[in-house]
């Protein structure tokens, strides 16, 4: 079976938004890294979906998280791509995580969480400090409902402070951001298809 990776983009901007995504520009560049090591990429614009409050995998009517849910259980890998607002994650991502702490009471018939034998790895942008603080909360987050974190699975780049550039705004990334973009890629491709061939052992192994 091929790896499959599903990105969460959690701009705030829908795609009827004139203005184009920082943070979709930096899953693009991850996407084409993983398509180097045979992994393709489907991305889910967040800001698109109507993705109700709560900590359940189905919130009712109207609610379009369990069908986003089925595409993460059916990923080998989940790249999480976020901007900074205020110094934190956005909403839309927090709210993501919320919906997956459901993952805490689906388990297997070893006591294994659906989430186990899954990667993830974090996407940051912004134009302040603060994307150290962000990916690890989301690593946090992540690793508390099941995901596995691979090394240095984290792809960052902040602005001046009180700067006006966006990333999208860049011609090309630096040569700083390229070195994450390839670590990142290379990394969780690698675990990824290693806990694809051996699960974690469950509670009665």
């Amino acid at each position: 079976m091929p790896t499959k990776a599903i990105a969460f983009n959690s701009t705030l901007k829908s795609s009827t938004a004139s203005e184009p995504s920082s943070t979709g520009k930096l899953l693009e560049l991850i996407s084409e890294e993983f398509r180097k090591h045979g992994i393709e990429t489907e991305v889910v614009r967040l800001a698109d979906h109507d993705i109700k409050p709560g900590v359940s995998s189905d919130e009712g009517e109207g609610d379009a998280w369990p069908a986003i849910r089925e595409k993460v259980l059916q990923a080998d890998i989940l790249l999480f791509g976020t901007p900074i607002w205020l110094g934190q994650p956005s909403s839309i991502c927090k709210r993501a995580l919320e919906r997956m702490d459901a993952f805490l009471e689906e388990t297997d018939e070893e006591g294994r969480m659906v989430s186990y034998g899954k990667v993830a790895a974090v996407a940051v942008v912004g134009n302040e400090d603060g994307a150290h603080h962000v990916s690890a909360e989301i690593y946090q987050a992540l690793n508390d409902v099941g995901f596995t974190i691979p090394a240095n699975a984290v792809a960052y780049w902040v602005g001046e402070a009180m700067g006006s550039t966006n990333f999208v705004d860049l011609d090309e990334a630096s040569e700083e951001v390229q070195t994450m973009i390839s670590m990142l890629a290379r990394n969780t491709a690698h675990l990824a298809k290693l806990l694809k061939s051996a699960q974690y052992p469950g509670e009665k192994s």
